[in-house]
């Protein structure tokens, strides 16, 4: 069906720089940190903040030991990336079903890191995405705003822009669908214990024959002894 599970990171809209902790037990999604301040994406006009809904395929792997065939860079060490342009602002937390469409390879420091481009299967123009050239017809100039949203968006933190693989071209929905596939084998690998995932936490309640499966009980643990959220720091200025 070329339908897959998404966990959505970052609204649409919004700064913070949210992700999948990956070396957290059950990896629950954070604030990232750099330098010991918390990290924000800026306002790169013409844009606000990240400009469709971002987030994650579960249980993809981007391998760093693993160098990509099509763009000659190892993977970045995270789940593959999805960008959802559908019409609704999801909450942080939230799965959703996606439509996969296309993808984009960003080249981020040396490192491949796919851009999945996917629709809400519960969208009401759902039925009418079932392509990337699709997106071209029905939201002129959408694909051409995400390539130079990451081609920018790094550059009012001091780093030169973003690289990409392909000239930044889209590829199909079908190479798209096989970049899930082999980060979906990566990550069987990864929690198999085939592959070393250096300091991922791998610990889990579902993958039974996985060397990392834990029970609820273990579980349930973990998340009490997690510090209580406070109230949320004022977003800076800047």
């Amino acid at each position: 069906q070329n339908v897959f599970n998404m966990v959505v990171e970052v609204p649409r809209w919004t700064n913070a720089k949210m992700e999948i902790a990956t070396k957290d037990p059950l990896n629950p999604i954070k604030q990232d940190v750099k330098k010991g301040k918390l990290r924000y994406v800026a306002n790169v006009f013409p844009h606000k903040g990240y400009i469709w809904n971002y987030g994650a395929i579960p249980q993809t792997w981007e391998d760093p030991g693993h160098k990509d065939e099509n763009t000659g860079c190892c993977g970045d060490n995270d789940p593959i990336d999805v960008c959802e342009i559908g019409s609704k602002v999801c909450s942080r937390g939230e799965v959703i079903k996606v439509k996969v469409l296309g993808t984009l390879a960003l080249i981020d420091e040396g490192e491949t890191d796919w851009k999945i481009i996917a629709i809400n299967v519960e969208d009401p123009e759902a039925d009418n995405y079932n392509g990337i050239n699709d997106v071209r017809r029905m939201k002129p100039g959408y694909l051409e705003a995400t390539v130079d949203w990451f081609r920018r968006y790094k550059v009012p933190d001091g780093k030169p822009e973003n690289q990409f693989a392909f000239n930044g071209e889209f590829k199909d929905k079908d190479f798209a669908v096989n970049v899930i596939k082999s980060t979906h084998e990566h990550w069987k690998a990864l929690m198999a214990k085939k592959t070393d995932g250096g300091e991922i936490s791998c610990t889990n309640l579902t993958v039974s024959d996985s060397p990392f499966c834990c029970s609820q009980e273990c579980a349930k643990a973990t998340v009490d002894a997690a510090p209580p959220c406070k109230a949320a720091n004022p977003i800076p200025p800047e």
